[in-house]
């Protein structure tokens, strides 16, 4: 562990299959939302940074896609993405929901990070994610199962929606970071993605609320333009975001759209309020739901469409 004298800071990668809550748990660690979170499985495209400055370390939590069986090129893409970021980190936290029996998935992540481990000696600590959602006794079998499943640094159990744990996770991760002269990212910055992919995130994450399962994997979101608009006074400026939805097949756009439009107004102004609180200014959403066939399986569609 760090001294008060030195400092450590380094990169953190949370890993797990699909809906482990990794994304709750890396807006929980960072005190803020910086990861899409949704009850959809595979919803997490995008390696988000969330950064955790204390006084004696600084962390910065990569969140990335599910590890998964893939089934499709973005699958392969999302996994291979996975794999890169798990190269380059100083830790690795394995999220193993504790409302849930470990299965396949889990086992298929295990042998990739005892591989990494013996090839890399990248320290891995496992986290029983959601230990709200179960009695004493079926957390204490969970934790006992995690034990069994690999070698690990540590096994924390926390909750990230109620707050239990969340900062002797934080702690324990912290804990295998290299030293270094100071922060790695100036004191008050959250994260390092770009304004244009929080957005794209935002309006994921509402467009994902509440639809059918076949949608997750079919949805990518692309901000077109982000302008101020002219003559607006000073006091009151009004950013016009032109969005554009898009989804692989005409079924799927009518879910999206909803009866009348009145599914897309809700995923906009749903959107909206997020958008306005990340910029800290009014925003007029321009959102446009469009078909583009099966881009899933078509490379030159993944590169358009930013995979």
């Amino acid at each position: 562990m760090t001294t008060s004298t030195e400092y450590a800071a380094g990169f953190a990668c949370l890993v797990g299959r699909p809906n482990a809550g990794k994304s709750t748990l890396t807006n929980a660690l960072v005190g803020h939302k910086v990861a899409i979170t949704s009850s959809k499985p595979q919803t997490t495209r995008h390696t988000i940074r969330g950064i955790v400055t204390g006084e004696t370390s600084q962390l910065i939590l990569v969140d990335t896609p599910g590890l998964h069986k893939p089934r499709t090129l973005l699958g392969e893409r999302l996994n291979d993405l996975v794999r890169e970021t798990l190269l380059e980190v100083d830790v690795i936290g394995f999220c193993l929901p504790s409302d849930q029996r470990i299965g396949p998935g889990d086992q298929f992540i295990a042998a990739e990070l005892a591989e990494l481990r013996r090839a890399k000696r990248v320290p891995v600590v496992a986290i029983a994610t959601k230990s709200d959602r179960v009695d004493r006794a079926r957390l204490t079998e969970h934790l006992i199962a995690i034990d069994q499943l690999g070698e690990w640094d540590a096994i924390v159990p926390c909750s990230a929606t109620k707050g239990d744990q969340v900062d002797e996770v934080a702690g324990v991760l912290a804990a295998y970071l290299p030293p270094a002269p100071g922060p790695l990212y100036p004191d008050g910055v959250l994260t390092d993605e770009p304004e244009a992919v929080m957005i794209a995130e935002l309006v994921r994450e509402a467009a994902l609320e509440g639809v059918r399962d076949e949608l997750p994997h079919s949805l990518a979101v692309v901000v077109e333009e982000m302008v101020p608009r002219e003559g607006r006074p000073a006091d009151r400026p009004l950013l016009d975001v032109r969005v554009n939805v898009f989804v692989e097949r005409d079924s799927q756009k009518a879910i999206i759209i909803g009866r009348g439009g009145s599914r897309l107004r809700e995923v906009g102004s749903t959107a909206r309020r997020g958008i306005e609180a990340l910029l800290g200014q009014k925003v007029f959403l321009d959102l446009h739901v469009k078909v583009a066939k099966d881009w899933q399986r078509d490379p030159k569609q993944l590169q358009r469409l930013g995979f």
